[in-house]
């Protein structure tokens, strides 16, 4: 579930390039590294950490729920038992991408 950016190819129907381009920048930053397969969608950006360290791939965590819901068909407890198993715990190395867990905020 984890792949180098440069091996990453468009879906053969993938019709929209912008897609084909959503993670060129983090390529340009580390090509060495790593992406989340199959949660495009939820990609938001990199995290440049500073001197001496890789950028990393960075995820909403809340969007690859929902796509593993909507697009597999999981219940919200299933997919999160599903993405903290399977895609959170895999620790690959150095640049294996983050998730984002973003907090609530009072209006």
């Amino acid at each position: 579930m984890i792949s180098f950016i440069g091996d990453i190819t468009p879906e053969p129907d993938d019709d929209d390039e912008e897609d084909d381009e959503v993670y060129d920048e983090l390529y340009d930053a580390n090509p060495e590294a790593l992406a989340a397969d199959g949660f495009a969608d939820a990609y938001v950006g990199y995290a440049a950490p500073g001197p001496g360290r890789k950028a990393l791939a960075v995820y909403d965590y809340e969007k690859c729920i929902k796509i593993l819901m909507d697009r597999d068909g999981m219940s919200e407890e299933g997919a999160c038992e599903y993405f903290e198993f399977n895609v959170v715990g895999s620790w690959v190395g150095e640049c294996t991408p983050l998730y984002l867990v973003t907090r609530a905020v009072d209006s």
